[in-house]
């Protein structure tokens, strides 16, 4: 299909490190095993909160992805970024020996890019002053840091950007890429998201104000989207970059194609720094917006991967955007929201989920919704509760990223049908 006879722009690579496995195999054998990967965490003292538990990522050995100058040298932040855009070039085949590297460029989205890093040399400063103090802080700490680690590692020089868009960054840099190659400025990204938010104050600051489930108890039931009993989200750390590549320069390589990158778009509820739009107006305006760039109608619509981020509003009001958008079609729809599996990575969530989505075109099965045994009568629709999930083919999967500040992105992926 074509977008507004724009270049029209595929996928080819994913690399993912998440908790619930590393790199494509490990995400699509993790979705299938129907178990969530949250637990108690125990990387620091969580007991001056009411939260205990987190999804981490566990036993990845970062010695294939960076030696070990580079390893000391990057923060966890921009180790995540580096490995999962090496994995996305190993997966999409891609020999940058042979490409124009002025061509290929980085976007990458992040909540709080390198901040956790910093909380760890602070006492470090107040113990040794200066001299306790790595000297790699300043260039680690900002957001743009993994964009451009991933740029240096790889020699990147084409446009190579980030953003700290909360959880709805990753989509955002993915859209940001997607211009990049409509527009003519480069024929090939590496786009999505990292996030290493694991540590004392960064976590407990969403502790603080009771964002976080507090399911200490039985942690693996935690991250229960849509569910009546859900009570907040389950905080999580990765990363996932995807191979972005014009069509025409993945057809003449002859490389893999997970699927098409229709739209994308952006809407700010304009309301409240925590909580949704209780109307829903600006979320289903992002969806709208979203299918009227591709020119794909509702009824054409035939996977949803949710944003379910497990918290009491979102969820809800997320249910009813859905329904303003597809109406009839909304009872219809297969949706899931995959949280309960990996918990919630802030800014690196919505690649993960565009992962996902391009997984659901590409093996033609639809991933289940963890958790969801008491379903919330305000969430009445069909969100996947199996737990094998659901095998089925479709055409066209809309994703739905959405943070604080109001900030609500979509993707809208499409199938690419072999020549």
């Amino acid at each position: 299909m074509s977008v507004n006879n724009q270049r029209r722009v595929v996928v080819t690579g994913i690399g993912a490190i998440t908790p619930i496995g590393i790199g494509v195999e490990g995400l699509r054998t993790g979705l299938r095993s129907g178990r969530s990967a949250v637990k108690t965490l125990t990387a620091f003292d969580t007991t001056p909160f009411v939260t205990h538990i987190a999804a981490t990522v566990d036993d990845f050995d970062l010695v294939p992805y960076l030696d070990g100058k580079k390893l000391k040298r990057l923060d966890k932040f921009s180790q995540f970024a580096v490995a999962a855009a090496k994995m996305a070039v190993t997966d999409s085949q891609l020999d940058l020996d042979k490409e124009n590297r002025n061509r290929i460029g980085v976007c990458l989205g992040t909540a709080l890019g390198g901040i956790a890093f910093a909380e760890e040399q602070y006492p470090n400063f107040l113990s040794r002053g200066t001299h306790g103090v790595n000297p790699m802080l300043a260039l680690s700490v900002f957001n743009g840091a993994g964009s451009c680690n991933i740029a240096i590692e790889l020699g990147l020089s084409g446009p190579a950007t980030a953003n700290g868009d909360s959880c709805a960054a990753s989509p955002i840099a993915i859209g940001r890429a997607v211009d990049m190659i409509r527009l003519g400025k480069a024929d090939m990204m590496l786009a999505g998201g990292a996030e290493a938010p694991l540590s004392t104050l960064c976590y407990g600051a969403f502790a603080i104000i009771r964002a976080m489930s507090q399911r200490n108890d039985n942690p693996e039931t935690a991250s229960r989207p849509f569910d009546k009993g859900r009570d907040g989200f389950v905080m999580a750390e990765g990363a996932a970059i995807l191979v972005l590549e014009e069509l025409g320069h993945a057809q003449a390589r002859g490389a893999q194609i997970y699927g098409e990158i229709l739209a994308h778009s952006l809407t700010n509820d304009a309301f409240h720094m925590t909580q949704p739009r209780p109307d829903s107006s600006q979320t289903a305006r992002c969806m709208r917006d979203c299918l009227d760039e591709a020119g794909v109608t509702p009824e054409q619509i035939g996977y949803i991967n949710a944003h379910g981020s497990s918290t009491s509003l979102n969820d809800s009001t997320e249910t009813v955007a859905i329904k303003q958008v597809f109406c009839d079609d909304a009872y219809r729809i297969p949706v899931s929201g995959t949280k309960g599996h990996h918990g919630h990575a802030l800014g690196a969530t919505g690649a993960w989920e565009a992962a996902i989505s391009l997984l659901a075109l590409k093996d033609e099965w639809l991933p289940p919704t963890l958790n969801l045994t008491n379903p919330d009568p305000i969430c009445d629709l069909d969100y996947i509760p199996e737990i094998s999930g659901r095998s089925q083919r479709v055409d066209y999967v809309l994703s739905n990223s959405f943070g604080f500040g109001g900030i609500n992105a979509c993707l809208l992926f499409g199938r690419v049908e072999e020549s």
